[in-house]
């Protein structure tokens, strides 16, 4: 069903199915709500996408907000 979901919506929105990396989106989205917040994992991923389609290289951006997680406090530090 995920790889259905994701083929259509690439084909609503003009979106070559070889420039949607799931597992990376995934992954980052995984990453960021146990590293950060639940809800601001879909933020994340649309962050990212908005920064990809200004030009950003998809793994640079992936990379810096990897960086971010890393050194954002864990959820009983804030």
């Amino acid at each position: 069903m995920l790889d259905d979901w994701t083929g259509t919506v690439g084909r609503a929105l003009d979106v070559p199915p070889e420039k949607i990396d799931v597992n990376a989106v995934l992954d980052l989205a995984r990453d960021v709500a146990h590293g950060v917040a639940r809800p601001a994992a879909p933020l994340t991923a649309y962050l990212v996408g908005v920064a990809v389609g200004q030009g950003k290289d998809p793994a640079q951006a992936v990379a810096a907000v990897r960086t971010l997680i890393e050194t954002w406090p864990a959820p009983g530090e804030r």
